[in-house]
């Protein structure tokens, strides 16, 4: 950003902020809602355990089924009964299908398993849960590669988003696990949960420009309308704001 500011430039505080305004818009990018991409349009969620990955997926439901969307959830995260359960109960309010294994069960066979039934049953979207141990075990990612690589042969292209749940409060932690799942499998986008308005900005933006991915929705609350389609001038805005009023203040 430096060499877009003159050094003459430096010395008016008006050219300094409109480059910095410049400049975090580029880093956040496209943004927004998932893009359906075919019927139906498969999602797979990945992230640690406690970001938020399960209620994620049942508020994406509950858009969804505003949209006059069709959609199965599939229980992927077959290690964690209460995970299943949550999901369930989710599915039973957005009366979304809920495709489950027994305990243990090999998590690509459930959702493989769960793309079949959204195709047999027409659904426009199937919203696919993982498992979300801590992200240094090894064997969590080879897991998470061959959930990817399952989807694919369950039906072409497949999984058409995939979208890494963060916990924003989690700071530096949250960008190294990051890393971690951008290595393992290809990421489409994020999603960042525990938002409290424009506190936490400089992790969006810091997350933005690390993993060069555009950040899909927000989580703000508890409530499905809590989960917030990411818009990148609205937050830009809300950014400066304060800056802004202080200016005026000043003047």
């Amino acid at each position: 950003m430096g060499e877009r500011l003159k050094n003459k430039e430096l010395d008016d505080e008006e050219k300094v902020w409109a480059a910095l305004r410049a400049e975090a818009r580029k880093i956040l990018g496209d943004a927004g809602r998932l893009k359906l991409k075919g019927k139906p349009t498969v999602v797979m969620l990945v992230g640690v355990n406690g970001a938020g990955k399960t209620t994620t997926i049942g508020k994406l439901a509950s858009k969804l089924k505003a949209q006059g969307k069709k959609v199965v959830l599939g229980a992927g995260d077959t290690f964690r009964a209460a995970a299943v359960q949550q999901l369930e109960v989710w599915g039973e309010r957005e009366s979304a299908q809920v495709v489950k294994g027994k305990e243990g069960a090999d998590p690509s066979s459930v959702l493989f398993e769960a793309v079949n039934k959204a195709k047999e049953a027409g659904a426009d979207v199937v919203l696919c849960d993982t498992a979300g141990r801590l992200h240094t075990k090894v064997n969590l990612m080879e897991e998470l590669t061959k959930v990817h690589k399952t989807l694919g042969k369950a039906l072409d292209g497949a999984p058409h988003e995939t979208l890494l749940v963060l916990d924003a409060t989690n700071g530096q932690n949250a960008l190294q696990q990051a890393k971690m799942f951008q290595e393992a499998i290809t990421l489409t986008g994020v999603v960042l949960t525990k938002l409290d308005g424009t506190a936490k900005g400089g992790v969006v933006l810091a997350i933005a420009d690390e993993l060069k991915l555009p950040v899909r929705y927000i989580g703000i609350g508890e409530r499905p309308a809590d989960l917030r389609e990411f818009d990148p001038d609205e937050f830009i805005e809300a950014l400066f704001a304060s800056r802004d009023s202080l200016s005026t203040e000043a003047a």
